[in-house]
């Protein structure tokens, strides 16, 4: 299976680093292009992968190619490359509000599209990737684009309507999450603790606190509760937590990213 992988940004990036290591493909199975040649050499060669500045010859022969650019890029790129593919190419996108129907005007008819919503976990192999596919795309496809993703942490087949609120969810999420772990270790430098120290126990308080849900699949107030003892410290945290609107402030971000990446696809 050759990948092309046209964008090799900081997503790009990401999912190139995964695949190499969890041997999904090997090296010279993959090729890589950017908008500056100097980006995409230096990557190519620290990956061990083929460097391409042309995105028609990057896709031309491809079994899979993974478009990872800005959306407003993605009309440019699917121009590109319209004669490099054919319905026997898997093209899968990576961009936010970007629907497989218009993918699908943007390409030869027949050609199998998915598109996905990753995040930027994914360049540690811990990322969270939505998965759901056009008119074309078979379960085999899918499931080809769940082995890539798959490499780079968990995977999530679902219906395209639910996209625009995974890319509010989990697409911004990190970014909300580095915030608040941002806060929690400004908390404790204000008690006393020294600032590394203080980053580093918020830093894994988050990932502990992530895995129980995952893991022990309970609902994240059954696992709050646990820590709240009657009369205790932690309920006097929650109550602050509360007045300042914490929870109120998260919902509200999830809603307002969620009706831009509809903007975005518009």
């Amino acid at each position: 299976m050759h990948i092309s992988i046209l964008g090799a940004g900081k997503l790009g990036e990401a999912l190139l680093k995964a695949l190499i290591e969890s041997n999904v493909v090997r090296k010279e199975q993959v090729t890589i292009t950017a908008k500056h040649s100097s980006t995409v050499e230096a990557k190519a060669k620290a990956y061990g992968v083929r460097a391409e500045r042309d995105n028609a010859r990057a896709a031309k022969g491809a079994d899979v190619v993974i478009i990872s650019v800005k959306p407003q890029a993605m009309g440019e790129v699917l121009a590109s490359i319209r004669r490099s593919v054919t319905s026997r190419t898997i093209v899968i996108s990576t961009a936010a509000g970007v629907t497989t129907e218009s993918i699908e005007r943007g390409l030869a008819k027949g050609v199998p599209v998915i598109r996905t919503m990753p995040n930027t976990p994914c360049f540690l192999r811990c990322g969270m990737t939505a998965i759901c596919g056009g008119r074309h795309a078979t379960r085999e496809h899918l499931a080809v684009a769940e082995r890539i993703f798959g490499a780079a942490g968990r995977t999530l087949v679902l219906d395209e309507k639910h996209f625009d609120a995974v890319t509010g969810l989990s697409g911004s999420g990190p970014a909300y999450l580095f915030v608040v772990l941002e806060a929690l270790a400004e908390g404790g430098v204000k008690v006393g603790l020294p600032r590394e120290t203080a980053t580093e126990l918020a830093a894994q308080t988050m990932l502990g606190a992530a895995r129980m849900v995952l893991e022990t699949r309970e609902h994240p107030a059954t696992l709050k509760d646990a820590v709240t003892t009657p009369a205790g410290c932690t309920i006097d945290g929650l109550l602050e937590l509360e007045e300042g609107g914490l929870r109120v402030a998260l919902i509200k971000a999830v809603v307002k990213a969620t009706a831009r990446a509809g903007q975005l696809g518009r």
